[in-house]
């Protein structure tokens, strides 16, 4: 099921996405102080290509301030944003586990640091 699910992700969205992700953390990354945030975009670029099978270790006393501003300013979003889409991918029995992998993904939206992709 894992190899099924990475494949459809992959072909429906999955590439580009991590394609932009790779991109807005090059751009993050082009300054010192956005480095560590490029970084977290690197992080979900990996998750985003191929999610089936991977877990996602949150760990928020690793990086307090850098996750309160990541959720002050991108997370909350990102985290609402992924979390309506697991909604409706939830909507559908065929849907159901691409909609676990899009509620993984608003866990990693809201505090990225520290959290390791396993």
């Amino acid at each position: 099921m894992r190899m099924i699910g990475n494949i459809i992700w992959f072909i429906f969205g999955g590439f580009i996405a991590a394609v932009l992700w790779l991109i807005l953390g090059l751009l993050l990354s082009a300054t010192i102080i956005g480095i560590p945030f490029g970084l977290q975009c690197f992080k979900f670029a990996k998750l985003v290509l191929f999610p089936f099978g991977q877990n996602v270790d949150s760990d928020f006393g690793k990086h307090p301030i850098a996750n309160i501003l990541w959720a002050v300013f991108f997370g909350w979003e990102m985290a609402l944003g992924y979390i309506s889409v697991a909604i409706v991918y939830a909507l559908t029995l065929i849907g159901i586990p691409f909609a676990v992998q899009w509620l993984k993904l608003s866990m990693l939206a809201l505090f990225p640091f520290g959290a390791k992709i396993r």
